[in-house]
């Protein structure tokens, strides 16, 4: 890891203006469709994995992506522990994987037949249109997540095939593919 934050001086959670609820702000998150990703590592004892779908892209040089993860994970520590992991940008054929990682962490890697490993230990989905290797450059505390950014070392991408491409969204609470709005 090239740099991290993890001795600064924990900031301080701001509560949010006057008048605005965690319901509210949720109700307005809710409203905004996020690609859905889900984000795998070696923790040394086995795979760790969870859904992400804060992802965005932070940086083209160098290749940076961002994620954040809730300091109440049960994936943190081994992230925290991490030098790399994959991020997979979830096909619309994966909502069941999007939706095996939302469960409890026994569950999310039972099924060997989903995974297999890269050639550097982290497990990466099968079936995935575009996956990324990272590095974790930088762990940044923001209130009561991590925000996590991670340099890109490899980058697998299945354009070919339309149906493979398409993402998976999340909106409102459910899943989503998209439909072009001009022909």
């Amino acid at each position: 890891m090239s740099q991290s934050v993890e001795n600064a001086p924990e900031l301080a959670v701001v509560p949010a203006e006057p008048g605005v609820s965690n319901d509210e702000y949720k109700a307005a998150m809710r409203r905004h469709p996020a690609g859905v990703t889900i984000v795998t590592l070696d923790s040394g004892n086995g795979p760790v994995g969870f859904t992400a779908t804060s992802f965005a892209s932070l940086s083209m040089n160098p290749p940076l992506i961002s994620f954040n993860i809730a300091l109440n994970s049960s994936s943190i520590d081994a992230l925290r522990a991490a030098d790399s992991l994959v991020v997979h940008l979830l096909g619309e054929h994966q909502q069941h994987l999007s939706q095996r990682f939302s469960r409890s962490a026994d569950q999310r890697f039972s099924d060997e037949s989903l995974w297999g490993r890269l050639e550097t230990g982290e497990p990466v989905l099968h079936g995935t249109p575009i996956w990324m290797r990272t590095t974790v450059h930088q762990l940044i505390p923001a209130g009561d997540h991590t925000l996590v950014i991670g340099l890109i070392t490899r980058l697998h991408n299945e354009n070919d095939d339309e149906a493979a491409s398409a993402p998976l969204l999340y909106h409102e609470g459910r899943y989503h593919r998209p439909t072009p709005l001009d022909q």
